[in-house]
């Protein structure tokens, strides 16, 4: 008592009273004596240790994105601010896949999973996986990536306004002949967010829907993939890139600078989820900023109050982008002086 006393600078007596849980000691003193006794090594008495409500599974792609370990992170700090106990569970290429991880998380008696991009996501996935859960019943809400049929809470960005505000800030900005870079097709984001794009590109600058989808590149997800696609829009005559990640826009960085372009001043080039360290990269990124905090505490509501037996709304929580700008985008370049032959002389 005198060691933990010392370290939590308190009296004897104080301790004591922590220990046997009397009252007369305040919250933060309390918490100080707590923490002492960790530091310290000693276990705390029975009567003192935080049960957990229960565990929750949470089920996120592979971590080479920085948008995934933010949600991760937010996720998993609100669950346990309820009092649960947060089990992840990380996808990565040939890896454990998203049913095998569900296996294992039934097999520990989860209360409730959060999916993070998932299967739900995919408009080519067998969606059934779902519904047997829902059919448990077994509490879960999915996030972005939202699926007709499946009677959960859904919690997205508006990727279509994404694209949208994309294409406005590059208009705005003299540009006229911009180009889109994202992911498969398949995926509700890509297509929500290509709609959102052909629509304003359409709008704002009257081209052609045809015009508009040859300046579309759908690849990889991931810096690669980005730089690829960005390859082709500059050959095509691209001035502004709007990117499905923030990695894409990366690459497309990258490909710009490879050809001898400067980024803004050849080319501006816009991310998507305002993932951590975008305001450092060279140039810092202009994006569309997902709101984390806001989508994760609202997914954890709603899984703990279907868990509470209140019945979270079935419908899907649809959260504003933010248009972040930065560096990476400019006024459009002046178009390049036409040539004037020469004037041929007399004979």
């Amino acid at each position: 008592m005198a060691d933990i006393a010392r370290q939590a600078q308190v009296s004897e007596a104080t301790v004591s009273r922590v220990i046997n849980d009397r009252p007369g000691v305040s919250a933060e003193t309390r918490q100080a004596v707590l923490t002492a006794l960790d530091v310290l090594g000693y276990e705390r008495p029975e009567r003192l240790r935080k049960r957990s409500a229960g565990l929750v599974g949470l089920v996120v792609p592979e971590l080479d994105n920085p948008i995934f370990p933010a949600f991760a992170q937010v996720i998993e700090s609100t669950l346990a601010q309820s009092g649960y106990t947060p089990v992840l569970c990380t996808q990565s290429p040939g890896g454990v896949t998203e049913d095998e991880y569900v296996e294992m998380l039934l097999d520990r008696q989860v209360s409730g999973i959060i999916f993070v991009s998932g299967l739900h996501a995919d408009t080519t996935s067998d969606h059934e996986r779902y519904l047997r859960l829902l059919a448990r019943p077994l509490p879960i809400v999915l996030v972005n990536g939202h699926t007709a049929g499946i009677d959960a809470p859904f919690v997205s960005c508006d990727e279509q306004l994404a694209g949208d505000l994309a294409v406005s800030h590059l208009v705005a900005l003299g540009h006229r002949r911009i180009g889109m870079i994202s992911g498969p097709h398949r995926f509700t984001a890509v297509q929500r967010k290509l709609a959102g794009f052909r629509s304003a590109t359409q709008r704002l600058t009257g081209a052609s829907g045809s015009d508009v989808d040859k300046l579309v590149e759908l690849t990889l997800f991931g810096v690669e993939g980005g730089e690829v696609a960005a390859e082709r829009l500059l050959t095509k005559g691209a001035t502004g890139i709007v990117c499905g990640s923030d990695l894409m826009a990366l690459g497309a960085i990258r490909a710009a600078r490879r050809r001898g372009l400067d980024v803004p001043g050849d080319v501006s080039v816009i991310g998507f989820d305002d993932s951590p360290l975008m305001a450092f990269t060279d140039p810092p990124l202009t994006t569309l900023r997902q709101p984390v905090a806001a989508m994760a505490v609202a997914a954890v509501r709603s899984l703990v109050d279907d868990i509470n037996g209140h019945g979270a709304p079935r419908s899907e929580y649809l959260f504003r982008p933010e248009l972040v700008v930065r560096n990476s985008t400019a006024v459009a370049p002046a178009p390049a002086p036409a040539k004037i032959p020469a004037a041929s002389s007399a004979v």
